[in-house]
């Protein structure tokens, strides 16, 4: 059973109240804009009330113990709280594409997946959407929803924020982007960027522990770890994985991946404007093996 399935109804309300009150004065995520969202302002992450979505859909291209045989029900959100100049979902996360969805239509779509045969849902990018979909779990529980919440971030996430998730949320899947602020800086306008991750991947693991699978491999609870591994070393693996392995656990499941190709915006940087070679991802793969991390797809 989920974890959000075994907390009082009343509990639950109470987290979604208490997130949806931090949106008059937004404090959400990291940037701490201060609009008001409830009154449909805007901050960084271009957000308002209600929460938008550009797809929901099983996902077969997620890490293994999240798809097993009937996929990850994944929810793409609309809009981030990051502004990665390679992003590869960039029409999704930058140029706005979606639409708005109330509480009860976002319940649906939970329930809908789950009905699908999905393992769990999947939602990607929910930095900013945290109240909203809190609000939209109260109804789905409701409805008799019951597989595992996936919690699929950048990173930069509030630890106060993740709090309010303890209990509900039984896996977490946040990217650990860079080792380095200037590139964090300079890449994704997150000049506080490694602080924040840090911090937000230990609050993490100490709500769920590292990663658990059932009898068939499939995630059931825990923590499991991104790191794109970019051209030149640019997202400074050797921090990361020491990171990981000293300050959170060395059982971290941690998914080394190679896909960078440069869109968007990257090939305005030389430096961004060519895919990873073999090589490049030997490195980052034997820097996570040195680590003692020993648990993911690539190593």
């Amino acid at each position: 059973m989920a974890s959000y399935n075994q907390m009082p109804q009343e509990t639950l309300r109470e987290r979604a109240e208490a997130a949806l009150d931090s949106l008059e004065s937004c404090d959400i995520c990291p940037r701490a804009c201060g609009v008001n969202r409830l009154a449909g302002e805007v901050g960084y992450c271009r957000s308002g009330r209600l929460a938008r979505v550009s797809s929901f859909t099983p996902h077969f291209g997620e890490e293994a113990p999240l798809v097993g045989t009937r996929g990850s029900g994944t929810i793409f959100m609309t809009g981030c709280n990051l502004r990665c100049v390679f992003c590869q979902n960039y029409d999704i996360s930058h140029l706005g594409e979606g639409r708005e969805v109330s509480p009860a239509k976002l319940a649906e779509m939970m329930i809908c997946l789950q009905e699908g045969g999905c393992h769990n849902i999947n939602f990607v990018t929910p930095t900013h959407f945290v109240p909203q979909i809190l609000e939209a779990l109260c109804e789905a529980a409701a409805m008799g929803l019951l597989v595992p919440l996936v919690y699929n971030s950048g990173g930069y996430d509030s630890v106060e924020t993740l709090r309010l998730l303890d209990g509900i949320f039984d896996i977490y899947m946040p990217d650990a982007k860079y080792g380095t602020d200037s590139a964090a800086k300079k890449y994704s306008d997150a000049p506080d960027y490694t602080r924040i991750m840090k911090a937000a991947i230990r609050e993490m693991h100490r709500q769920v522990g590292p990663l658990e699978v059932d009898d068939d491999g499939v995630a059931i609870q825990g923590l499991l770890v991104r790191h794109l591994v970019l051209p030149e070393n640019l997202a400074g693996t050797a921090e990361v994985v020491r990171f990981l392995a000293e300050e959170v656990s060395p059982e971290t499941y941690l998914n080394v991946m190679a896909q960078y190709h440069p869109c968007y915006k990257a090939y305005s940087y030389p430096e961004l404007s060519r895919p990873i070679t073999l090589r490049e991802y030997a490195e980052a793969v034997g820097l996570a093996r040195a680590a003692g991390l020993d648990r993911g797809i690539g190593i």
